[in-house]
């Protein structure tokens, strides 16, 4: 089978597309021929191992997965003898930030973690696009107390991250204001955003407004900077860790930022973020934002251009 390979870290020109055995399923895994995956900000992280703490779980001297991909859609076309939750044929789509080797034709996954039947209204490029952000989104959601009528900001909110936590606060019964460019304007207020503001006209912290929360989706603002916008008894969420790892720091220790919290999204239960998902594109709650999409031969184009950070929403492989 063709797969997407790097045996060590670096940029996108490391990548090779090679021929590679077809992987076998375990007694507990499915095996599915894959058509689609994305290029997200984790991948980026996980090629290049940056920050240097995810060498932890990524492999510390060289990559413990070489095939990289984090989110999948496709056909199952073998089971493990264990398995009873999948049958050869069934639509699927899954996720996991910790590497699924999904940038190839062919990849296992066990059966009983983050993958589940895909909606039927969706195409296996939508479906694999509506994962990473929502997983992320979520993790952001449930580390506060969130209400009905809550004020939340979302920075961001164009990315694959924000995106998603625009359309989960939403159907949560938030009051959502989105953080974007203006040419995304438009597209933040079909999310569901209550109102936007235009970075490339306002500094979005110091707006007259106050928030219950804030979430931070790219990561390139501060609790110190979102601070003033912050309600008493607010909380900043911020995507990335922050500058000598702050926000971790700040999570952990919380008597240091007063009336006013850090919090930090500690992803964790996959399988909980895909039928989270899976459930809210069936009602309609969720819908996938799709920047571009390329092909399996062309990922090191893919992975450049989301390291522009300029994408809008997903970027997706599609793999024939």
């Amino acid at each position: 089978m063709k797969a997407a390979v790097h045996t060590r870290y670096g940029p996108p020109d490391i990548l090779q597309i090679l021929d590679t055995d077809k992987p076998v399923p375990g007694d507990n895994e499915v095996l599915i021929k894959v058509s689609a995956a994305t290029v997200n900000r984790t991948d980026c992280a996980r090629l290049r191992a940056h920050p240097f703490i995810m060498r932890f779980t990524t492999g510390f001297l060289k990559p413990a997965r070489p095939i990289p991909g984090t989110d999948f859609a496709g056909k199952v076309e073998a089971v493990g003898k264990d398995v009873n939750t999948f049958k050869i044929g069934d639509n699927v789509f899954g996720f996991d930030d910790n590497g699924v080797s999904s940038q190839a034709e062919y990849m296992t996954f066990p059966a009983e973690k983050g993958i589940t039947q895909m909606p039927g209204n969706l195409s296996c490029e939508e479906a694999a696009a509506c994962l990473e952000g929502t997983h992320y989104a979520y993790n952001f959601i449930n580390k506060v107390k969130l209400e009905k009528g809550n004020n939340v900001l979302v920075n961001g909110a164009s990315g694959a991250i924000g995106s998603a936590a625009v359309q989960l606060l939403k159907y949560y019964g938030a009051d959502v204001t989105a953080v974007c460019s203006s040419k995304n304007k438009e597209l933040a207020k079909s999310l569901g955003a209550d109102a936007v503001i235009d970075y490339t006209k306002e500094v979005f912290t110091e707006t007259d407004q106050r928030f219950h929360y804030v979430f931070d989706t790219v990561g390139k603002s501060s609790f110190k900077k979102c601070r003033g916008i912050l309600l008493p008894g607010g909380a900043y969420i911020s995507s990335e860790l922050g500058r000598t790892a702050r926000n971790l720091f700040f999570s952990l220790m919380p008597f240091l930022t007063g009336d006013k919290k850090v919090r930090f999204p500690f992803p964790a239960n996959h399988r909980r973020s895909v039928l989270l998902a899976k459930k809210l594109i069936e009602e309609g709650a969720l819908k996938p934002v799709i920047d571009r999409s390329y092909t399996l031969e062309d990922i090191k184009e893919a992975y450049r251009y989301v390291e522009t950070g300029k994408k809008v929403g997903n970027v997706v492989i599609s793999i024939k």
